[in-house]
Formats: structure tokens, sequence, C-alpha cells
């Protein structure tokens, strides 16, 4: 029973910090609102998709509206398996193919929160993120929900992340404790910037909450 209760607390941990995350990034007054955010982990295996899929739970659930979550990783996804779903026609079939967004999409638990899955194997996953049509499908996605969660891929190795960056609203920077390098972080959190993109906030997995401010400066 104790490991039981175990896993019940850090179920409800990582529920809880979250949600601070959705309100730090979509929900706080006084800035403009953010309806399209990609969230990149620094290096590979820093648990960007599970945080993603964290973020986009925790957000369906304190909103009234709609929410997507794009699985942009396509060389390594990984959204599907953690809802237990197989990967089905996706992101990578809409960006190849003609039809509403919705139809290449699936809805999840209460039908607000859906999943867009990477869809088919793509051997110019960079040449499909980077496309005109990349940036129509993601105009459609926000024009369809009132909010789109991004997985993209890790920053160190593929430049991805940085193009859907620029067509977002904003960006979440995904970090992990006692494994990502300072120095890849500095690096990484100035090419955002030189990029002009919007850096929301970053979180420190396997803290699972938002890095505080005074700290992410120093980034």
């Amino acid at each position: 029973m104790r490991r039981h209760d175990g896993r019940l607390n850090v179920n409800q941990l990582a529920r809880e910090e979250a949600l601070r995350l959705v309100q730090h990034v979509f929900l706080l007054e006084n800035q403009v609102p953010a309806r399209v955010v990609v969230f990149a982990g620094v290096d590979h295996g820093n648990g960007c998709s599970r945080i993603c899929a964290q973020a986009a739970a925790a957000l369906e659930g304190n909103v009234q509206g709609s929410v997507c979550l794009v699985e942009a990783n396509l060389r390594s996804p990984s959204l599907p398996r953690l809802f237990g779903m197989a990967n089905h026609h996706g992101l990578a079939d809409c960006l190849l193919s003609d039809g509403p967004i919705r139809g290449f999409a699936r809805p999840l638990n209460t039908g607000r929160l859906w999943l867009l899955s990477s869809g088919s194997h793509a051997p110019d996953a960079q040449g499909l993120l980077g496309s005109a049509q990349m940036k129509a499908r993601l105009e459609e996605l926000r024009s369809e929900f009132d909010y789109v969660v991004v997985d993209a891929p890790p920053l160190t190795h593929y430049s991805d992340a940085i193009g859907l960056g620029k067509m977002a609203d904003g960006f979440v920077l995904v970090l992990e404790a006692n494994a990502t390098r300072r120095e890849a972080a500095l690096r990484i959190s100035e090419n955002l910037r030189a990029a002009q993109i919007r850096v929301l906030g970053a979180v420190l997995n396997k803290r699972t909450f938002p890095i505080p401010d005074a700290i992410y400066r120093n980034l």
C-alpha cells in the first residue's frame, strides 16, 4: 500500500507542476496570449514528450476551449505510446496530402483534447517541418483549435525546433536536472533569442517545474 501511495503522490505532484507550467505559459494575465507553443528539449531524452502530454492535459482541464497536441518529432515519436495509441496517419501525412487537419488527428478523453501524431515515416523530416506547407498547417491548427502544444525534436541534434518556434507564439525549453550541460543550454538560449523567438519559460525535468525567472535569466 505504501508503494501505491507513493505512485499516487508522484502522479499528483506531476499534475500540480503541469498546471503551474500551463498557468505560467498560457494563462498569465497582462501578457500577449500564447495559443501555439513549441516545446523542445536541449538533448534527446530530456523528457520533453511527457512534459508536453502533461501540459496539454492540464490545459484541457483548465480552459473551456479545445487543445491539440502535435507530435513534430518525426524521427523518434513517442506521444502515441504515452497515450496507449498506435501512430496513426498524422503530421507527416497532412504535410504530404490534402484534407482538413482534423481528419489527421484523433480526439482523446473528453473530446476537447486531440492528438496529431507524427504519422507515416518521413525520410526528409527537416524539409517537411521547415516547409511552407508546415506553416500553412500550423495556421490551420490555430484556426481549428484554441490551443496548440507542439512537441519538437531536440535542439542539440536538429534545427527543426528553431524553425517551428518562428511559426509559433512562443517557446518552452526543456532541460534535465544533472544531465543538461550549462554550456549547451546557454548556447541554445542565445540561438533562440537571435532568431527572435519568444521564450516563455524553461522546465527543469526530474523536478518538473518552471525554473524561477532569476535563474532562467542566467541561462
